[in-house]
């Protein structure tokens, strides 16, 4: 199969979202520019992790005297639903996020999983972010190797960075609450909570 890649340039809509009851969510990275819709499916952790890391970099580009709202106008939030169709391109292995200092623009790719990819992350495990960075650099494909991960690209403003960012954590946070002795999230049908030696509560 030919490899597929997403460029969406500046899209009119990125976005994370889920399907499903807290406790059996699909999460998933939707972005439209015009009349193309690409969804891809990633874990609740990187949807979270590439929230936070983009908040970050907006931090850091704001420190060094770039404009970066601090909140958002009501007409900056994106708050609807996912859209329909809701099918799967592919499921995400790794994502790189960077400042293109060119055009003040955030650039966020998101790479299929392939099975070095499910290998990799065992091993990097308990490796340290600075190693996980290095290990993307490294890895970095380009877009005229047909044997590369399918791959969607987008670049989003500081503004559209930042409502990509809040709802993101507001998507994640929305989830099973946690349980308020060991934090682990309470299921409905019962929690076994290791703080209580093992009492359903």
């Amino acid at each position: 199969m030919a490899r597929r890649i997403f460029d969406l340039g500046r899209p009119d809509r990125f976005v994370a979202g889920t399907v499903g009851e807290p406790g059996s969510r699909t999460f998933f990275l939707q972005a439209r520019r015009g009349g193309t819709l690409v969804s891809v499916v990633l874990e609740k952790v990187q949807v979270q992790v590439l929230a936070e890391r983009m908040a970050l970099l907006l931090g850091e580009v704001a420190r060094r005297g770039i404009r970066v709202p601090e909140a958002l106008a009501p007409g900056d939030e994106d708050s609807a639903p996912l859209e329909e169709p809701l099918v799967e391109a592919f499921r995400v292995g790794t994502m790189t996020l960077a400042w293109d200092g060119a055009s003040d623009e955030i650039l966020v790719e998101a790479r299929a999983q392939v099975e070095e990819d499910e290998e990799d992350e065992e091993e990097d495990a308990t490796a340290d972010e600075e190693d996980e960075e290095e290990d993307e650099e490294e890895d970095e494909i380009p877009d005229d190797d047909p044997e590369g991960p399918d791959l969607v690209r987008v670049r989003l403003t500081p503004v559209r960075a930042r409502a990509f960012a809040e709802r993101a954590l507001r998507t994640v946070a929305a989830g099973r609450p946690p349980c308020p002795l060991c934090g682990q999230p309470l299921d409905p049908r019962g929690h076994l909570c290791p703080r209580r030696n093992g009492y359903v509560h």
